[in-house]
C-alpha cells in the first residue's frame, strides 16, 4: 500500500467513524462531509457541546482537515476543482471560519485559539495560498484571492 493511499485510506475510515463517535460524545454537535468525484481526502474532530462543522468536495485529489475544540464552533469548508487543501483548527468557543476554494491547488491554512473570532477565505483561480491564525477574542479576518 502507497503512502497515498494508506492516507485515504484513513481519512475514508475518520470520515466514516468520528460523525457517529462524534455525535455520541460531543453532545448536539454536527458534522457533514459530502465528496464527489475522486481521489478527494476529509477528515473531521470534533470535542465540546454544540459544534457545526460542513465539509464540501467536488471535484479530485482535494483534501481538508478541520478539528474542533470547545463550544459552539462553527466551520465550514467548500471545494470545488483539482488539488486544493484546507485545514482549519479552532480552540475556543464562538469561533466561525469559513473557507471556499474554487479552481486547483489553492492552499488554506486557519488556525483560532480564543473565542468571538471569525475568518474567512475565498480563493477563486489557480495556486493561492492563505494562511491565518487568530489567538485571543474578537477577532474578524477576511482573505479573497482572485
Amino acid at each position: 500500500m502507497t503512502f497515498s493511499k494508506a492516507i485515504k485510506t484513513a481519512a475514508l475510515s475518520l470520515m466514516i467513524a468520528l460523525p457517529v463517535a462524534g455525535a455520541a460524545a460531543a453532545g448536539h454537535s454536527y458534522v457533514n462531509v459530502e465528496q464527489y468525484g475522486v481521489g478527494n481526502a476529509a477528515g473531521a474532530g470534533q470535542t465540546g457541546f454544540f459544534n457545526d462543522m460542513g465539509l464540501y468536495q467536488n471535484g479530485a485529489y482535494n483534501t481538508v482537515i478541520a478539528s474542533q475544540d470547545g463550544n459552539m464552533n462553527t466551520t465550514v469548508v467548500g471545494q470545488t476543482g483539482y488539488g486544493n487543501g484546507a485545514s482549519a483548527t479552532t480552540i475556543g468557543s464562538g469561533n466561525i471560519v469559513g473557507i471556499a476554494q474554487q479552481g486547483n491547488g489553492n492552499s488554506a491554512d486557519i488556525g483560532q485559539l480564543g473565542n468571538g473570532n471569525a475568518i474567512g477565505v475565498i480563493q477563486m483561480g489557480n495556486g493561492n495560498n492563505a494562511s491565518a491564525v487568530q489567538v485571543g477574542t474578537g477577532n474578524v479576518t477576511v482573505i479573497v484571492q482572485n
